[in-house]
């Protein structure tokens, strides 16, 4: 099975018009496979991109991308469960499910499972894969060890098994907006404030050493993961999905780095290298090297 470059969704509340452009020039230019849309994180926002949406999905189908619908991380009120029962109604697109009141919905459908749902044992992969799972994408603090058991035990079940390899890693999500309570503001009146920060608003601790990044209701680590000098031992694992998640940069100059490395063209130490100088973020890849996720390590050398 070929390799699979997968752009996930766009996490951050960007601007409309700057929401449809982005993708406009993934479907031109960034040499992705597959593209997952939708807003995840907070459903105050998606009523902004609505509008757009049916134009982003086609402009991406066009242009040959594999386009997945993508469910919310959280859903915690009746609107919320009415919204998202009505997203799954749509079957003309493969869904990706983030929540388990959504994996609920779509048994014995063909969807991916996201890396926002907890995939950490064989056993898992086994009830999702009976459920109707096609691909899974794993959380970003699995350890190597962990990824290469459950690489195996997924692509016995024929699923198709994915890693995030760049962008911010997801930690966690909540029913509280810390975003908006930090400019003294209640999630109701937020007044969108999120929208102020299009790559994350910075946390610190108290000596003042960057920490965390919070997007609305969701935290997310400071620096950006980066995995390219790790894809030669993935793809020996037998992971064949690769996830970029959205950050405010060049996503197409990304998106070819990583193709690059994909393809036999750059080493990842190279790619390494450039996001260095593209990015003006700490990397990070202590998770997959058994560390604290924060670190980076020094990749050894490519499984034989």
């Amino acid at each position: 099975m070929k390799p699979t470059l997968t752009l996930g969704p766009v996490l951050f509340n960007w601007p409309v018009q700057r929401w449809r452009d982005f993708y406009a020039r993934i479907a031109d230019e960034a040499p992705v496979d597959a593209v997952v849309v939708g807003e995840i994180v907070c459903s105050k926002r998606a009523p902004f991109l609505a509008p757009v949406m049916d134009e982003v999905i086609g402009r991406l189908a066009a242009a040959g991308k594999e386009v997945w619908l993508a469910t919310p991380i959280l859903v915690g009120s009746d609107r919320e469960r009415t919204a998202m029962r009505d997203l799954l109604e749509c079957d003309l697109l493969p869904m990706e499910a983030n929540d388990m009141g959504a994996l609920a919905l779509l048994e014995g459908r063909r969807h991916a499972v996201g890396p926002f749902i907890n995939s950490y044992n064989e056993a898992t992969l086994a009830w999702l894969a009976g459920r109707g799972a096609v691909a899974v994408s794993l959380p970003a603090e699995l350890p190597a060890a962990a990824v290469a058991t459950m690489a195996k035990m997924g692509t016995a079940l024929g699923l198709s098994m994915e890693v995030q390899v760049f962008g911010r890693a997801p930690l966690a999500i909540s029913a509280r907006c810390y975003h908006a309570r930090a400019h003294g503001l209640h999630k109701d009146g937020c007044q969108f404030v999120c929208g102020n920060d299009p790559d994350g608003m910075p946390v610190s601790t108290v000596d003042g050493q960057p920490f965390l990044s919070v997007n609305g209701t969701q935290t997310l680590s400071h620096g950006y993961l980066a995995l390219a000098a790790e894809m030669d031992r993935l793809l020996a694992m037998g992971i064949r999905r690769f996830r970029l998640s959205p950050q405010d940069l060049d996503m197409v100059a990304v998106a070819k780095a990583f193709r690059a490395v994909l393809d036999g063209e750059r080493s990842g130490p190279d790619v390494v290298a450039e996001l260095r100088r593209m990015t003006g973020v700490p990397l990070e890849n202590g998770f997959f090297h058994n560390m604290a996720g924060v670190a980076y390590a020094g990749a050894p050398a490519p499984a034989a």
